[in-house]
């Protein structure tokens, strides 16, 4: 029976060679904004490796909207130049190049994880962060999210359309919206982190108002022919906080609005989350807001194996699987997948002769 992981998957003009997505992962290696050569090698090496969409880091629609302050930005022209190199070689490997792009919210201005992952302060490098509420992630937190204004709000969303724009000119093929993981859209959706009163808190409808305009405003940058993905956190894990009811009813809007996959992670919003870690833990998620919608999702987290892939694949759990850790761990892992669940690919020529046993 032919792999469903390594099938076809059309999602408006965009056909992809597999079901294989490489996750967004910071690389926290930039400098101003800029990609690099690391950026260039490490996207790379993925679609060497086989995957069928290679999706860039969380990019920063601002320079405040950045986790690190060596997160990947694309809030000026000039960063154009060097993703053009980076998409023009992952088209030339025969997959697909997209870009999450993300403002962190509260959860910006911090240092890298081996610098310990700490709130740095301006004398450091940091800046000052905003959030939909002052509310800082830690408690103790002596630099906490100064509450957005109704300008930031404006601001914020005029920033994801001037990058949306940027994206297309670098030739981005998907593009992504990062809702989830506790940063700032999350923020805004979260009761737990969301405590405004006015028409940007408080009810469901108020509460994603910040994600559905920047929606229009991506969708008046972006064509109608390429694919919008949305990352959305589908629980938060924690009591009062947001749940996978809200994600399916969530998902529904979406659709409508002409999102064409829902990329289904949870967690990251509060530090008192409660995850249930275990291999497949999030694609309930994907199971029901695909069922429920009928919307096209991705599944994500300790999926590591190829036929587990699979299985998710062919009990109709996801349409697409997308891959994290494992994918640092095996830059090839889409080969050795198809070549595991024997698969007829095409492998790049300079590496043929691996298809062959020792």
């Amino acid at each position: 029976m032919a792999s469903k992981l390594f099938s076809l998957l059309q999602i408006k003009s965009i056909i992809l060679k597999n079901r294989i997505v490489i996750s967004p992962m910071c690389q926290y290696s930039a400098e101003d904004g800029f990609a690099n050569h690391w950026h260039l090698v490490h996207l790379g090496a993925r679609a060497i490796g086989g995957a069928g969409l290679i999706i860039q880091e969380a990019t920063a629609v601002s320079p405040e909207g950045r986790i690190t302050p060596e997160d990947l930005g694309i809030w000026k022209d000039e960063h154009i130049e060097k993703y053009k190199e980076i998409t023009t070689f992952i088209m030339q490997e025969n997959a697909v190049p997209g870009i999450q792009l993300a403002h962190a919210g509260r959860k910006a201005s911090t240092s890298a994880p081996w610098q310990e992952r700490r709130k740095l302060t301006e004398a450091e490098n940091g800046w000052q962060t905003v959030a939909p509420s002052a509310i800082p992630y830690y408690d103790n937190d002596a630099h906490p999210p100064r509450e957005m204004s109704i300008a930031d709000i404006k601001k914020v969303i005029a920033d994801f359309k001037a990058a949306t724009k940027r994206a297309h000119n670098a030739c981005y093929k998907v593009l992504e919206i990062h809702a989830a993981h506790g940063y700032l859209i999350h923020q805004f959706l979260s009761p737990l982190c969301n405590k405004r009163t006015d028409e940007y808190g408080g009810s469901f409808e108020n509460r994603i108002r910040l994600l559905i305009e920047i929606l229009d405003a991506v969708k008046s940058e972006w064509p109608n022919d390429l694919p919008l993905f949305v990352r959305i956190s589908g629980t938060d894990w924690a009591a009062g906080g947001w749940e996978v009811e809200d994600s399916v009813k969530l998902a529904k809007l979406l659709k409508e609005k002409g999102v064409d996959v829902i990329d289904c992670s949870s967690g990251g919003a509060v530090h008192f989350q409660n995850i249930p870690t275990a291999p497949n833990y999030q694609v309930p998620i994907s199971e029901r807001i695909k069922k429920e919608t009928g919307i096209h999702t991705g599944a994500v987290g300790l999926i590591t194996e190829a036929h587990q892939a699979e299985e998710i694949l062919e009990k109709d759990k996801a349409d697409l699987v997308f891959f994290a850790r494992e994918s640092l761990r095996d830059p090839n892992l889409a080969l050795n997948f198809a070549h595991e669940l024997k698969a007829n690919v095409i492998w790049p020529k300079q590496y043929e002769r691996a298809q062959l046993e020792d």
